[in-house]
Parts: structure tokens; sequence; C-alpha cells
């Protein structure tokens, strides 16, 4: 195992993957910009007391995978199958839990098959409520804290909530939105690491050409969840990174790897944000459930292979941050010495 110096941040990572990961050096509370408030008014909660918060299981943006392969280092590095970010929160509720409407709208959309609902409430404004056993119908018209839309599934134990804008689906928790909510603990990196491909690590001690930059990072839930979903990691909902010399001078200015404050992206881009390695809590492959196994959340610096020949030679720190979306933050970097010679004996 590649260590940077005596003062690591030993934190372990939420899964044993083949991979070798590259421990990282310093690790820092930082406090992070916050998103620009995307709603003018906030909201209660779907689930009774509306004005006190709830312990929420799964964040916009985390991924979601359903891997075709077998639970095989190569099925997951490899194999194909469906791979889409979370879009909606998961609200931990006992089965029968009733469920009422954020906000008044109209009905316009019930699958009972999915056990689903969606309420339109004008402005370009949509909500979903999973997980249910609907309670309405199409065009009926519902009140805000007052309307049944249905029961939480005795299977599910959650609602999944969702909120749209203009057919975008926006992140609930980002400020102004659904309240109140409060989170004061940062999120964890366990390791930043460098690939030269999928299944080959490079030694920081002597990069050159193309290499990706890959950071293992998950959050906490700000409170406990029941159940067997309980400790289980959630997406970081900002990831950064900057380049900095030894002197120290900023080379490569702040750029954002991943934002999942406000709003999701397109699905297209799962493996451009995430890195392959990575797969869901209790994620499935071929025909095996990992029943209470929890998930491993990678995330790629650049969209493709960063080009260290955008560097002079010599010895940089790469320093990332992963934050939350109140804005907690947890910083830390790996020291690497790029040298693109043609021979590396070079100094």
């Amino acid at each position: 195992m590649f260590t940077s110096t005596p003062h690591v941040n030993r934190t372990t990572s939420y899964s044993a993957l083949f991979l070798v990961v590259l421990v990282v050096a310093l690790v820092v509370p930082v406090r992070a910009p916050s998103p620009a408030r995307a709603g003018r008014t906030g909201y209660g909660w779907p689930v009774k007391p509306f004005g006190s918060e709830h312990p929420v299981r799964g964040l916009l943006g985390d991924p979601r995978t359903i891997f075709s392969a077998p639970p095989t280092t190569e099925g997951v590095l490899f194999g194909a199958g469906s791979f889409q970010f979370h879009f909606g929160i998961d609200i931990a509720a006992p089965g029968g839990t009733v469920v009422y409407s954020v906000a008044s709208g109209t009905v316009t959309g019930r699958d009972d098959a999915d056990n689903m609902i969606t309420v339109e409430c004008g402005g370009g404004r949509s909500f979903e409520y999973w997980h249910i056993t609907p309670r309405v119908r199409v065009g009926q018209s519902v009140t805000a804290s007052e309307t049944v839309l249905g029961r939480v599934t005795q299977r599910a134990k959650h609602v999944h909530f969702s909120e749209a804008r203009n057919g975008v689906y926006v992140n609930p928790l980002q400020p102004g939105h659904l309240a109140p909510y409060t989170d004061h603990v940062a999120p964890h990196i366990a390791s930043i690491s460098v690939r030269k491909s999928v299944t080959e690590l490079a030694l920081p001690n002597l990069l050159r050409g193309s290499v990706d930059l890959v950071v293992d990072a998950y959050d906490t839930t700000n409170l406990p969840v029941p159940g067997v979903w309980r400790d289980m990691p959630v997406a970081p909902a900002l990831i950064t990174w900057q380049i900095r010399d030894l002197r120290p001078r900023v080379v490569a200015g702040r750029t954002v790897a991943v934002d999942f404050r406000s709003a999701m992206p397109s699905n297209s881009t799962f493996w451009n944000v995430y890195a392959r390695g990575s797969f869901q809590n209790m994620s499935v492959f071929g025909k095996h459930y990992s029943y209470r196994e929890p998930g491993r959340y990678l995330y790629r610096l650049t969209p493709t292979p960063f080009d260290t020949r955008r560097l002079k030679d010599g010895v940089y720190d790469l320093v990332v941050t992963a934050s939350d979306v109140r804005g907690n933050g947890t910083t830390a970097s790996l020291r690497f010495t790029v040298h693109n010679h043609a021979d590396w004996r070079d100094s």
C-alpha cells in the first residue's frame, strides 16, 4: 500500500474492493460555498410531524446500480446493467405510515404498479411520491399537509420523495425547499488514487501522459436511520479539486467534479461522474442481492483522463474537497510527481 506522510487520516472505506487505494495525506474540515436558492419558499415533510426532521437514508445523486454481471471484480469494473443517479431522497418511515402532499396542487400521475403519485403545483413545479399505496385519483385537487396521498408500503419502509422544476429533478434538501433540515457532519474522504486504466493504479511518484484522478468519498446521514439501512453511506453533494505546487501556488484552479447541490445531472453522464468500481448500497449483481452490504462511491475528478502534460515536470499536491448540501466539507490531498521526459531516469 502506498502511503504519503506519517500524518495520515486512515478513514476506512465502506467496501473492500480489489483495488489498492492510495491513502490521502491531509484531512481538514472546510466550509464550501452554498448553492443558489432555487426556491423562494420552503415546505414541510410529507409525513407527520410535518415540522420535524425525519431520517433520510438516500440522497439525490446516490448511485443506483443494477449489474447484469455477477459480483466479481470483472463484473464491477466492466459489467453491463442499469446505472442511474438517484432522483430524489428516501425518507425512512415504517410500513403503513400516512403520506401527505407537501404542496397544494393537482394529481397528474398515478401508477399502481410502481406505487407512485405525481402532484403538479404550478409554475413548472411538481412532486413525486414513490413506494406508497395510492389513495387519490388523477385530476383530484390536493391540499398541502391535509390530503392523504397514500401509505408507505410494508416492503419499502420509506417514501421516495422527488421535486422537479420544469422537468428537471432538483435537490429537495437545498435551502428554501424541504424544511426543517439540518446537517452538521462533513463527508469523509477515504482515499485519492491515480489510475492508468480501469484496472491499473499509477504510483504517484512518477506520473506521465493521461491518467484518471479518482476520489473515494462518502457522506453519512444526519439522523440515525432505523433498520437494515442504518450506517449506510450516501453521496456527498459537491466535490471540487485544485492542484498546487510546493510554494504553495495554485497551478490548476478550483474545478467542480461533482455537484448534486441543486439538481441531478443527466443519467447519460453516470460513468463520467462515478468511476468504475462504484456500486450502490445493497447492490444487485445478476441474481445476487447484496443484503446489508454498503456501497462504494468512487468519483472521477475529470470526465475524461487528466493530461499531466498540462503541468511542468515537478512535484504537486492534488487537493480535493467533499462537501454536503449545507456546506460542511472535508479536504484531503495527495502528493504526486509529474515527469514526462522521454527517459524517466532523467531528473
